[in-house]
């Protein structure tokens, strides 16, 4: 474990802090069964799970779980031999099959486990391909997990869904598809942070370390609005097949309302873009993958006046540039260091493009009917993984 924060620690202290770390890394090197925990998670199949007695009552169930740090918080639906097995008919997986290693515990997330926190969450026994396609989805590489479970940023997974098994499961894409209100959302949302957190080791004030946190963290779903969506959907500008369903997660810092009334195209992009360039923003210290969520409304006027994806894209990494004197003293160092080789040497007029290249900005269209569009922010180090959702044949 390193002590965190280091910001308000002097230079003696960092290098005690140093030292320490250098001969714990040093002794566990040593140490002949020092084999990483994702290696040695797939050395062999994961065990099944444990049977445990628990109370009867609602209210004692609930604070066997709190204790032993399994929930959440909120009220638990016991996960009972009976309700794991009913859901497990919902894949042709094998229980004990691993599909993924959570950090930063890099615990196996079998089916079976996936299925107990379906169950804690108060998930339907349909939901399942879904949450096993999201935990593969975590647990890519390129997802970097790590950087989200074990940091001082608020950030939260945000599961988004695409395809037909929207209208099967019932997800809400339209009015308050990131509020409260619809069941497939809300308990799809909260088993996946079961399975960060009691798979994963994701515990608050433990291995999670944010600072203030963001309520996403209790559920963050929902899905795209391909109905209303002018464009190529999200799943198939990723190259899956239109009828294929899958399962996006992206490590988002919270959500930003835009509301406006403009008109035209050039207007609108101007005020998304300037909304996005915030001198606090993490995209601008390593180019991030930042998100938007236009309504449909915002879509459609962009869409009739000719403007593809793509464009759209362009014009908002235009207008998203950030005046490098707008950061903080310590902040323009650290994106010097970090975008060197990108951006050469730094000026205070230097203007920071959110992301390395337009592209790196993803854009879904979700919500009903309103001028209000949504803004993203990413966690830097992390990059929005998608995997196709599997049904039993």
């Amino acid at each position: 474990m390193v002590p965190h924060p280091f910001g308000i620690r002097n230079r003696d202290e960092l290098r005690t802090i140093a030292g320490q770390c250098v001969e714990d890394i040093a002794r566990q090197l040593q140490d002949p069964g020092s084999k990483s925990r994702a290696a040695r998670a797939s050395d062999k199949p994961a065990p099944r799970a444990e049977l445990v007695e628990v109370p009867g009552d609602a209210d004692e169930l609930n604070q066997f779980f709190i204790e032993r740090k399994w929930g959440d918080g909120l009220p638990i639906i016991a996960p009972t031999r009976e309700r794991v097995a009913r859901m497990l008919k919902h894949t042709n997986r094998a229980p004990d099959e691993v599909v993924a290693t959570i950090a930063p515990a890099y615990r196996a997330a079998t089916v079976e486990l996936i299925a107990i926190n379906a169950v804690a969450a108060g998930c339907r026994p349909e939901y399942l391909p879904v949450l096993i396609a999201a935990a593969e989805a975590v647990g890519a590489r390129e997802f970097h997990l790590q950087s989200i479970q074990a940091t001082t940023n608020p950030v939260a997974v945000w599961l988004v869904i695409n395809g037909p098994i929207i209208e099967k499961l019932g997800v809400n894409y339209g009015n308050n598809c990131l509020g409260q209100g619809n069941w497939a959302n809300a308990t799809l949302g909260r088993a996946l942070r079961l399975i960060l957190q009691n798979i994963g080791g994701g515990l608050p004030g433990i291995m999670d370390k944010a600072t203030q946190g963001q309520p996403g963290k209790y559920t963050f779903c929902c899905a795209e609005n391909e109905a209303a969506n002018p464009w190529e959907p999200l799943h198939v500008e990723r190259g899956f097949a239109p009828g294929a369903s899958t399962a996006t997660v992206v490590g988002a810092l919270g959500t930003w309302n835009m509301n406006t009334h403009a008109k035209d195209s050039k207007d609108l992009l101007r005020v998304i873009g300037d909304t996005m360039a915030f001198p606090v923003g993490s995209d601008y210290v390593n180019g991030g993958r930042p998100w938007i969520m236009l309504s449909p409304e915002h879509a459609h006027l962009l869409k009739r006046e000719g403007l593809s994806k793509a464009d759209v894209k362009r014009g908002l990494w235009d207008n998203s540039k950030l005046a490098a004197k707008r950061l903080s003293a310590k902040d323009f160092g650290r994106v010097q260091e970090s975008r060197r080789a990108e951006l050469g040497e730094l000026t205070p007029d230097t203007m920071l493009p959110i992301s390395l290249k337009s592209d790196d900005i993803s854009i879904i269209v979700a919500g009903g009917p309103g001028t209000h569009s949504v803004y993203f922010p990413v966690s830097a180090h992390t990059r929005s993984t998608t995997r196709e959702i599997i049904l039993p044949g």
